[in-house]
């Protein structure tokens, strides 16, 4: 499939021996890592999907889709290369998708985007100068362009909150009490918290289950040149500077190097066909890599494939609730899943802005590519994010001439 590097197959650590009950504590690591993966984003997926077009029917089909291809890729590459290799959706893409507009032609020009994007993933896979060419983007721009995306969403909890206190703040206080006490639990404690105020108020007794049967709903794409410079260029540049690399390293800082190559393939491959099905990109996972990668899985690295198996299993069983997530989250009360999806993105807005402001050589530049991709403008039909990252390149290159100037003149 792919070259790679395997981690020595010793017995456990320093050659001790591992201890009984470690491959079921890896299945329990891997479990913990689909479960956190799917309902710490599934909100931002869904509201993502339906900001530029799709249907309910059409979302609850992307859902599916994106859980049946990133299960199956789990499963695939662990259990083929023997390596903790864990795959996502595009939280980052789908947060993007979030702050857009809905296409001119509506979800099937979202939808050839989604196939363009999932071609140049591939094509990253197959071309390494194009990969060089991604990683060329200037970091502290790739990162400015995201923050200003999540920081459109990021505010929804707080204003949701006033509009209305009674449903939101104990949504909110939860996700607080748990940031201090059980960090890596507390968008799921919210997303808890939110359906015990989904059942006070009688939701899930309107709910129709018979119509929220999982379904794939096929989408005929369309092409336009607007939606492409919209949504596919940005999805791709944020999947990948965001997502891809990123997840490469989380698996190198553990001693992992599968190669990129055949995982940019798979995601690529599977997020152009999967396009047709509502969904939106898949890719190597990031943060959530390192419940299945590091030393908790366990303590021989060798056998952490397993936890990769497991997260994959998870992932496919929760496919066919796609139908009644789906259902669940449009009788929500207003503000109700935009408050989950901004919650579970202040995380990644903190460090995507850290990364756009640290370096004071490129912090002016950053700052203009953040406020421009988080003001919303749209121009000729693209919207901020790509305009957001123009700014920025052309705020950097007249940086740079400056200092050449200076330079010049002191020297």
């Amino acid at each position: 499939m792919t070259s790679h590097t395997r981690p020595s197959g010793s017995p456990g650590p320093s050659g001790s021996p591992v201890p009984s009950g470690s491959t079921a504590h890896a299945v329990l690591a891997g479990v913990v890592c689909g479960l956190v993966g799917f309902t710490s984003s599934f909100a931002v997926v869904l509201t993502g999907l339906r900001a530029v077009g799709a249907r309910s029917d059409q979302a609850a089909s992307g859902l599916l889709v994106l859980c049946v291809t990133m299960g199956l890729g789990c499963v695939l590459f662990s259990w083929r290369l023997r390596l903790p290799i864990t795959m996502a959706w595009s939280t980052p893409g789908a947060a993007l998708l979030a702050a857009a507009a809905v296409p001119s032609g509506g979800f099937a020009s979202a939808v050839g985007a989604f196939v363009v994007c999932g071609l140049l993933l591939a094509l990253c896979g197959l071309v390494r100068p194009l990969e060089r060419v991604v990683e060329a983007i200037p970091k502290p721009l790739a990162s400015a362009m995201l923050a200003g995306v999540l920081l459109t969403l990021c505010v929804a909890p707080f204003r949701a909150v006033v509009a209305s206190p009674a449903a939101i703040a104990p949504v909110m206080v939860t996700w607080l009490v748990l940031v201090a006490v059980a960090r890596r639990w507390a968008v799921i404690g919210a997303l808890g918290a939110a359906l015990v105020v989904m059942a006070v108020q009688g939701v899930f007794g309107r709910l129709d289950l018979g119509a929220a049967a999982p379904s794939v709903v096929l989408v005929l794409p369309t092409w336009d040149a607007t939606t492409l410079l919209a949504v596919a260029i940005p999805l791709f540049i944020v999947t990948m500077t965001s997502q891809n690399i990123p997840g490469m390293a989380v698996l190198a800082s553990f001693g992992y190097r599968p190669g990129i190559r055949g995982p940019l393939l798979y995601t690529g491959g599977a997020s152009a066909l999967g396009a047709v099905g509502g969904a939106h990109a898949i890719n190597l996972a990031a943060i959530s890599a390192a419940l299945a990668a590091g030393p908790e899985a366990h303590p021989d690295r060798s056998r952490r494939w397993v936890a990769g198996v497991a997260c994959g299993v998870t992932y496919l069983a929760f496919g066919p609730l796609a139908g009644i997530v789906t259902a669940a989250a449009r009788s929500a009360p207003a503000g109700l899943i935009e408050t989950i999806a901004g919650l579970a993105l202040i995380g990644t807005f903190a460090s995507a802005a850290a990364a756009a402001l640290t370096d004071a050589s490129t912090r002016e530049a950053g700052a203009v590519t953040l406020v421009v991709a988080a003001s919303g403008i749209t121009v000729a039909g693209v919207g901020a994010a790509f305009w957001g990252l123009v700014a920025g390149v052309l705020v950097l290159a007249a940086l740079r001439l400056e200092r050449r100037r200076r330079d010049r003149l002191t020297g």
